[in-house]
């Protein structure tokens, strides 16, 4: 018999056809919370949905006073249920100072790229994570802190490509409350309680304040704003889709080292300025570039006015040559910081 948030999950697995039927699914498991919650609920569905289930749990080197128990609990819980389980070890610091990233930021690319290893290492078709409502209310006012757009503020998605976040409606509160109903052990993370780390101030400080002195439902708003601005995004992926082809042609798009995009002033210069916006944001994720505001800007500028024969210098060698009819971008030297135009022949 299915617990009652058995039932709310297997009603979002059906109710936003998530493709999760009969498929092998990587379930990201720390040994915390949310995560045990996430792997005994699907556990519990597997049967009515064919589904075949690997526990996977990253080591990212910061805790290791904590991380063996928390392997052990994983291991147990995985054990317990009749599921296959593995542990991959990454190191964050190093990456870090290597990438120039903060540990926050190291600690995520490096998450999800042992994932995909493991993913093709044990043939599965699905990644499923533990993001819960309260992870989406901090996640949307971090973005907002930071000037996230419209997409941005959109929130994280129920799926993304083949990441499933099944518990995204679900209060973490309710998690704790389901654990206990079934007599499931967890590990509590210490870095939860580190106030370097931005999340960790607006979860305990900045969201109680506003709950506080503001607004005792700020969560819900900011989860209300999330699934509005997610139905317009949808809406103009759409439209952008229906449009690409028109604007932007692509050279060698199997070989990202030689990659060349044009777009096609004219035809850009038609389209609404949100579609501008977003398409110079694919265009840069398709060139491997970041998207950063300041770069969307200035391709913006020298598609709508640019000078003919000018260029834009961007991030990593990615070099934009403004023609009369086009923009062209592509990486003349390869990927890699250099300065200077080259010179023409």
């Amino acid at each position: 018999m299915l617990h009652p948030l058995e039932h709310t999950i297997r009603r979002t697995l059906l109710d936003e056809s998530l493709p999760v039927r009969g498929r092998r699914v990587l379930v990201g498991v720390s040994g915390g919370a949310d995560s045990m919650a996430l792997l005994h609920i699907l556990a519990a569905l597997r049967s009515e949905f064919s589904l075949t289930l690997v526990a996977a749990y990253v080591d990212h080197g910061l805790r290791p006073s904590e991380t063996p128990a928390e392997w052990a609990c994983v291991q147990a819980a995985a054990d317990r249920l009749g599921v296959d389980c593995v542990r991959a070890a990454v190191d964050v610091h190093a990456t870090a100072a290597a990438r120039k990233r903060s540990l926050e930021h190291a600690a995520r690319e490096l998450r999800y790229q042992t994932f995909a290893g493991l993913a093709q290492e044990w043939a599965t078709d699905l990644l499923a994570v533990a993001h819960t409502a309260d992870d989406q209310a901090e996640e949307v006012l971090l973005r907002l802190l930071r000037g996230g757009g419209r997409k941005a503020l959109s929130g994280m998605r129920l799926q993304a490509g083949d990441l499933i976040r099944p518990l995204l409606g679900v209060r973490k509160a309710e998690l704790l409350a389901y654990l206990g109903d079934l007599g499931v052990g967890y590990c509590f993370d210490s870095s939860n309680d580190d106030a370097r780390f931005l999340r960790n101030r607006v979860r305990r400080h900045l969201l109680p304040l506003l709950e506080e002195h503001y607004d005792p439902g700020v969560r819900r708003a900011l989860l209300k704003t999330a699934a509005n601005l997610g139905e317009d995004e949808d809406l103009l992926e759409r439209l952008l889709d229906e449009r690409w082809a028109e604007v932007v042609a692509l050279q060698h798009p199997e070989d990202p080292a030689h990659l060349v995009c044009r777009l096609g002033r004219a035809a850009f210069c038609r389209l609404h300025p949100a579609l501008q916006r977003r398409l110079i944001e694919k265009l840069l994720w398709t060139l491997g570039a970041a998207a950063q505001y300041e770069q969307i800007v200035a391709v913006l500028a020298a598609a709508r006015s640019g000078r003919n024969g000018s260029e834009l210098h961007l991030s990593q060698g990615l070099r934009v040559a403004v023609g009369r009819d086009c923009l062209q971008f592509s990486y003349p030297l390869g990927k890699g910081p250099w300065r200077g135009r080259l010179p023409t022949r």
